[in-house]
């Protein structure tokens, strides 16, 4: 019962519905499983009773009547318990709130949520009033005050010590007295608490001397009095003698949408009293008009007056009802004041001019002369708020480990905001590339000041400790090589790494959580939907951003993942707005660096920059750059005409530092610095297989594959020569794309048969199948050879390119059926046996079979169709070899005669028999 029980909340934790339910088969279970004399004996638990309590009365009927014990007895053991001394407030509703035939709260939750959700602006005050009616309750456990005035109904207790000792309480009658049995009547009748003490006391003791009286107030009369006007539920009320104009209100449950929450006007016999304002009491505090109440009085509720709306950077918006002569003085004081962030020179006043037309007025907040104007009916006043920019500041930007804004000061130098490699820069930083954004103008363009930020740190007083100006902007870089599609505006360029990680965070956490999730409820089906490679990689970005953010890193990282701050992103805005300064006869600050640098792309073109430093920009030279000579392309204009012209530099030289070489760079300069002659980089050709010597070998340019069988030591003896695969990767992104046309060709041919003919019946459950197979066919980049002959032919060879592996299986006896027939399967080889044989040991083909052209796929991988030989004679045997495959392909007229089909089946096939062959290595 309790593993059921458990189970059922596990399924249902989310519903709050079943609250009741879940509590209610707990209790039964609980008090059930005991019997009655043990009920009796109250030896429930406490915790069991407790949990009984919370249950709503209509469930506990419910549930003792299923135990079949009566609720009285229940009762009675909360009672014993302690529960009947609990003092407990009166439980208050929202006004509009239904109840049920047991006096439950019906609550609409979506009701709710949509409430809380809405931004829509409310009146001030009119929340804390707004409760349903509450009946006359006394209320005993406060202290009378001294100025309470006595009246009929009042219970008066006395207590005489000393020579006499008694104990009276007695009523103040309709003539105003309290009659003593033994001392006759007192008039009390309107006078206060205080006055009748004093007076009692000191007639008792004139006339018994030797005593002494305490005089208190042993109960309260109730009074009868009026709610009118637009109240929420106007009409009489009773009320205890100690209420005031507010206990009036709640009783009446508020103030209607339309009533005044600054004219509460209380009557007295057809006369004012007091005018009571609310707004005294909630924004100030003051309750001084909040007078007690006497009988029969009328509190009269009047029509809301002028009001205005207050909305924006201010701490309580709202909509306000006006007092006479307001100014903005007061509605500031009405809205809580303003908040920091607001913008208070130019506040918006929308109002209506004397033509009924909207109309906007600016009010500075600031200035007493503007505070003092006066407020008009259906002023609409927003607070705008300030402006996000900062005022002299830097802002550090990129692979540092505190980024953000900082404080600027005249003479301030890189030094001084980033004094330290280990401490302020990440791992991943470029200490040879940085740049400064500044602005140059009250327009906002820009030029770029380049610094090398090693030498910045290591000699504070080189020229690249850059002398700073407010509102520059440092951006640091990682040495990152992928490209990525994301980039940021040049006005985000003081993201916080909170905000540049953002994405990549939120992804990490989604995937991790997920699999966590699922791992610990134990749901094989999800946890067999996620991919292990996803979750992989969503750790290796959550690792990513605790290194960003100082945090531990348990695994080792690859950086190269880490895009966040590579040159692509951070310069992508600063050369867009570099493009959009370009002008007539200012060209635009971009140069170019190409070849063998690092990261070669377009660069802004930075304050006096040379050759070295596009070079540097570009991440520096490879291994292969050629240093002796470089090329330079540079637009000029010559007679009103643009010309191009190149000149060659000795690289090493500029590098160096010599101003010969290192010549100053121009709009739009192309550096291009070439390769090595003859540089060739380490090509890998692995061999797998049957080799006495297989594994990954270094070829040098030229190198075929025969001699690299020969340095591999040739085969073993076990080796199917005939069953080899060779590999390369040019063919196999070339079979990429040719998958990726054919299936965007299939897509288009099976649309144009669904709309032009008419007997075209395939499903879209076949139609995606197809679709699918494609996509899951993987690529294998085959080159079909003959490797007996590469090894025995001289004039029969494969030169060698790096990432090309030759895998050579162990022999195999076997003949392989595939395709449509009724079983699909492997024979041992035997030379007696034909095409046809093998197809009849598979079950004969299918109905769908397309028996016109079987073919034959062999282990080479070259490819015969069963019709261009006489395969099926008696020497079949001559033509078949070990290894080979047998293919039955799927009849078109079954796939409505779509001429790409018989491709895609072929592609399939090829790809699927030379897995398997690679496979089995």
């Amino acid at each position: 019962m309790i593993t059921a029980i458990k189970q059922f909340v596990q399924n249902h934790h989310a519903n709050t519905q079943n609250f009741f339910i879940i509590a209610s088969l707990f209790l039964t279970f609980s008090l059930a499983s005991l019997p009655l004399k043990v009920l009796a004996n109250t030896q429930i638990s406490q915790q069991q009773l407790e949990q009984f309590k919370k249950l709503p009365p209509a469930q506990q009927a419910a549930l003792a009547k299923s135990m079949g014990v009566d609720l009285s007895s229940i009762k009675g053991l909360l009672s014993a318990s302690g529960s009947s001394n609990e003092i407990k407030n009166t439980e208050v509703f929202p006004r509009g709130t239904t109840f049920d035939a047991d006096g439950n709260p019906i609550v609409a939750e979506d009701a709710l949520a949509e409430l809380e959700e809405s931004d829509e602006l409310k009146p001030f005050g009119y929340d804390v009033f707004a409760n349903a009616p509450q009946t006359f309750a006394p209320m005993m456990d406060i202290a009378i005050p001294a100025d309470y005035i006595m009246g009929p109904g009042d219970k008066v207790s006395v207590q005489i010590f000393g020579k006499e000792q008694s104990e009276l309480e007695l009523t103040v009658n309709r003539e105003g007295q309290i009659v003593f049995p033994s001392h006759g009547p007192f008039t009390v009748a309107g006078l206060t608490f205080d006055e009748m003490k004093r007076l009692l006391s000191a007639r008792i003791k004139e006339k018994v001397i030797g005593i002494d009286v305490v005089i208190g107030i042993a109960s309260l009369r109730s009074m009868r009095i009026f709610v009118l006007g637009d109240a929420f539920k106007p009409g009489p009320y009773t009320l205890s003698s100690l209420s005031s104009i507010t206990h009036a209100i709640f009783a009446a449950g508020g103030i209607s949408d339309i009533g005044s929450l600054r004219n509460i006007q209380l009557k007295r016999g057809g006369k004012l009293v007091t005018t009571l304002d609310l707004y005294d009491l909630l924004i100030h505090g003051d309750s001084s008009s909040d007078v007690l109440l006497q009988s029969g009085d009328v509190v009269f509720i009047a029509p809301k007056g002028h009001t205005i709306s207050v909305e924006g950077e201010v701490r309580r918006p709202a909509i306000y009802e006006l007092s006479p002569n307001a100014d903005f003085n007061d509605v500031l004081t009405m809205s809580g004041g303003l908040l920091p962030t607001a913008f208070a020179k130019t506040t918006r006043v929308e109002r209506y001019n004397h033509d009924a037309l909207r109309t906007v007025v600016n009010i500075d907040l600031t200035k007493a002369s503007d505070l003092a104007k006066k407020v008009q009916a259906g002023d609409a006043v927003y607070v705008m708020k300030a402006a996000e920019m900062f005022e002299q500041s830097i802002t550090v930007i990129g692979a540092v480990t505190r980024p953000g804004k900082y404080q600027w000061q005249a003479g301030q130098r890189i030094t001084d905001i980033l004094p330290s490699i280990d401490s302020h820069l990440l791992h991943s930083a470029d200490l040879n590339y940085s740049i400064v954004v500044r602005e140059i103008d009250i327009a906002r363009n820009i030029e770029i000041h380049q610094f090398d930020l090693a030498k910045a740190i290591s000699a504070p007083n080189s020229k690249d400790n850059l002398i700073l100006q407010g509102n520059d902007k440092i951006l640091v870089f990682a040495n990152i090589v992928k490209l990525i599609d994301s980039k940021i505006n040049l006005n985000a360029l003081a993201f916080t790494q909170d905000n540049l990680t953002k994405k990549e965070q939120q992804l990490a956490k989604d995937k991790y959580k997920l699999k966590q999730f699922w791992l610990k409820y134990g749901d094989e089906e999800k946890i067999s939907q996620l991919n292990s490679g996803q979750i992989a990689a969503a750790k290796r970005i959550e690792q990513s951003i605790a290194l960003f953010s100082g945090g531990e890193v348990e695994d080792e990282l690859d950086l190269k993942e880490l895009t966040l701050f590579s040159r692509q992103r951070l310069l992508w805005p600063i050369i867009e707005q570099l493009k959009r300064q370009g002008k007539s006869g200012q060209p635009i600050q971009l140069v170019e660096a190409d070849g063998e640098v690092k990261f070669p792309g377009v660069y802004p073109l930075a304050k006096n920059a040379r050759i070295a430093d596009l070079v540097a920009a570009a991440g520096g030279l490879t291994e292969s750059a050629y240093v002796v000579r470089a090329e330079v392309t540079r637009n000029q204009i010559v007679n009103h005409m643009a010309q191009q012209m190149s000149f060659s530099i000795n690289l090493g030289a500029a590098l160096a530092g010599e101003e010969k070489d290192n010549v100053l760079l121009s709009s739009k300069d192309r550096l291009n610095i070439h390769q090595i002659p003859a540089w060739s980089e380490n090509n890998v050709v692995e061999l797998r297989g049957e080799f006495v010597f297989p594994g990954k070998y270094s070829v040098r340019r030229g190198e075929s594959l025969a001699d690299l069988i020969a340095k591999a030591g040739g085969f073993t003896r076990f080796a199917h020569q005939e069953g080899s695969v060779f590999t390369r990767v040019q063919l196999r992104e070339l079979e990429q794309q040719n998958l990726l046309k054919l299936t965007a060709d299939l897509r288009i041919e099976m649309a144009s048969k669904s709309m032009t003919d008419q007997n075209y019946s395939q499903s879209y459950a076949e139609v995606q199948q197809m679709l699918t197979d494609m996509a899951n066919v993987q690529p294998v980049g085959r080159l079909v050879l003959d490797l007996p002959k590469v090894v025995n032919d001289e004039h029969y060879d494969v030169l060698l390119e790096g990432g090309d592996v030759l895998y050579v299986p162990t022999l195999k006896n076997s003949i392989n059926v595939v395709g449509q027939v009724q079983v699909t399967s492997s024979h041992m080889y035997d030379v007696n046996l034909s095409a046809e044989d093998y197809l009849a040991q598979s079950g004969g083909s299918k109905k769908r079979a397309d028996e016109d052209r079987i073919y034959i796929i062999a282990a080479n991988g070259s490819i015969k169709m069963m019709d261009s030989g006489n395969w099926f004679t008696s020497d079949a045997g001559d033509n078949l070899k070990p290894g080979d495959t047998i293919v039955v392909p799927l009849d078109a007229e079954y796939m409505n005669n779509l001429a790409l089909w018989t491709s895609v089946t072929t592609i399939i096939y090829n790809s699927a028999v030379a897995l398997a062959a690679i496979s089995g290595i």
